[in-house]
């Protein structure tokens, strides 16, 4: 797998962001359940896309915004659904996690999923993050689930 940082509009990216919001809007039965504004190539610190080895499927992506100078918020990850468990989400995740700390300088990474995802749920608290308050955007949403992690 290769995990390549793209352009917020890269082709590749865009079709993965579009599946997203095609699946998600069945799980909530409304096209529009993003607390908050949605993601822009204007607000998004980086973006990343893997794609299996021959360098032209993608398979996952995820990126990051900014919210202060310490801290960022992780956003747009998904995973095509024929390969999850592959490791692909781990590999952006972890991708993302090694910028934000070493290239962004930011000390910890904070997101929001939803109520009914539970494979993503159970993805982030495998992978280290813990839950906390709701916050920003997300603090009134009742579909809302928000977790942290230190990046050290």
């Amino acid at each position: 797998m290769i995990v390549r940082r793209v352009d917020w509009e890269h082709a590749a990216g865009a079709d993965l962001r579009a599946a997203q919001r095609a699946e998600l809007t069945i799980r909530y039965e409304t096209a529009d359940s993003e607390p908050g504004p949605a993601p822009t190539a204007d607000d998004m610190t980086l973006f990343l896309v893997a794609f299996e080895d021959d360098d032209t499927t993608a398979v996952a992506c995820g990126g990051l915004r900014r919210i202060d100078e310490h801290h960022g918020e992780v956003k747009r990850m998904y995973v095509v659904p024929e390969r999850r468990g592959s490791g692909a989400a781990t590999a952006v995740l972890r991708e993302l996690e090694r910028l934000a700390r070493y290239e962004l300088g930011w000390e910890r990474l904070v997101l929001e999923t939803g109520n009914r995802q539970p494979d993503a749920i159970r993805f982030y608290e495998r992978e280290g993050y813990t839950r906390i308050p709701n916050f920003g955007y997300y603090a009134t949403s009742p579909y809302s689930l928000c977790y942290e992690r230190a990046l050290k």
